[in-house]
């Protein structure tokens, strides 16, 4: 429900920068800084960490380490990290052929584990499965929690639409992209984890840190090295497929005057954001030191629905405000109305079931934003030294304004 509403959105402002550019048409330059600030600050560098972790930890259980090390899995998430920078700041055109053979390798591994299960439930492993959700709390703020986790795992719904200006006939191909590609997550991950049960209990799958290399030791015996190699090729092509998509709202916010003009430059020869593209991976370095990867996805499932939740009311506002501009597609109103009420939900239910200070900091840091906003936005406060921090860049990095190559 949520990519129907994000068709709608895309369709409606065919704009790069997304979630950003929904805010700003909708409520403003003041709500626009304060979705980017805290984007650039912690949505998007959060995710990162949290992926190159992931890669980290199946990087790790390639090689047979003395409990798997955390620095080890850390510096493996960083290298990743920085691979992926260099190939966006080398080529777009690159880039994005990596997303797409990554992408094959993950459906080709899942293929194989989906086949594998199916295997094992004809041998008659179905124990696991008979039981269906025995035992499941029925409690909704725990349940809350729940989706942290499992919708951390659908997240890249929202990717598309940062790059709606790059895409060939956005009105057509976005929502085919956004519904199709959300469905076809769909099926396979459940088919996936339906294969997970035919060899491991509920607990073995909750007490592993890596879920599939605990399945391939089991179905592929030698063979199993082939999974975490998989999954380590497919989470490298989720990094960069993000890191893509987040340095465009960065770009586009630059552009709008809302961050320093810096961040909307590009390179002089290969024409990719390139200090917007270092910064944002720079950040997620930081928060890859910072905590574990179920702390980190708490941490950026707050802070990301409460503006997933902002985007469903703007729908709400582009119909009032909008009433006769063009929609190549158009969702059912009842759709973004039960989105806000669910983006409430999953803001507050984690705050009342478990609350942290994570979530304080966050709040904190989203409320500052506005402190920020005033000064350096609105009045357009110019910090002394500004102008030569800008001038040193463009020279380190070879950027120009974007505005260079426009016609």
């Amino acid at each position: 429900m949520g990519s129907l509403c994000y068709s709608e959105l895309g369709t409606l402002i065919p704009k790069s920068g997304g979630d950003y550019s929904y805010v700003r048409d909708a409520f403003g330059d003041l709500l626009a800084f304060v979705y980017i600030w805290v984007s650039i600050l912690l949505v998007r560098p959060s995710s990162l960490a949290i992926m190159s972790l992931t890669f980290g930890t199946y990087f790790a259980a390639v090689f047979d380490l003395c409990g798997s090390p955390q620095i080890f899995e850390r510096l493996a998430a960083v290298a990743c990290l920085l691979t992926v920078m260099l190939l966006n700041c080398y080529s777009v055109k690159l880039s994005s052929w990596a997303t797409v053979i990554s992408t094959l390798f993950k459906i080709g591994s899942l293929l194989v584990i989906v086949v594998g299960g199916f295997i094992k439930m004809a041998q008659g492993n179905t124990a696991v499965l008979a039981t269906g959700f025995q035992g499941s709390t029925q409690d909704p703020t725990t349940v809350s929690l729940a989706f942290y986790d499992a919708l951390w795992a659908y997240d890249g719904w929202v990717n598309l639409n940062t790059v709606t200006e790059e895409l060939q006939k956005p009105s057509k191909n976005l929502p085919r992209a956004n519904i199709g590609g959300v469905a076809l997550v769909i099926l396979i991950y459940l088919a996936t984890n339906i294969a997970y049960f035919t060899v491991m209990t509920t607990t073995e799958m909750l007490d592993a840190d890596a879920v599939a290399v605990l399945w391939g030791d089991r179905v592929l015996k030698q063979a199993s090295v082939l999974i975490p190699i998989t999954v380590m090729i497919s989470t490298f092509g989720a990094v960069n497929a993000t890191a893509f998509a987040g340095g465009r709202p960065v770009f586009a916010a630059a552009r709008d005057g809302n961050l320093p003009s810096i961040f909307s430059y590009i390179h002089a020869n290969k024409l990719t954001p390139l200090p917007s593209m270092v910064f944002t991976i720079c950040l997620a370095i930081v928060y890859v030191f910072l905590g574990s990867i179920y702390s980190l996805i708490d941490f950026f499932s707050f802070t990301a629905w409460f503006f997933y939740g902002m985007n469903f009311v703007a729908l709400l506002v582009f119909r009032v405000t909008k009433p006769h501009d063009k929609r190549p597609y158009k969702c059912p109103i009842f759709i973004p109305i039960l989105m806000v009420l669910i983006s409430l939900y999953l803001i507050i239910a984690p705050i009342i079931k478990e609350p942290s200070m994570g979530y304080l900091y966050a709040a904190i840091f989203t409320a500052g934003s506005v402190i920020v906003y005033f000064p350096l936005v609105k009045f357009k406060f110019e910090l002394p030294f500004a102008d030569k921090l800008t001038t040193y860049i463009q020279l380190v990095l070879q950027v120009v304004p974007a505005s260079k190559y426009v016609d």
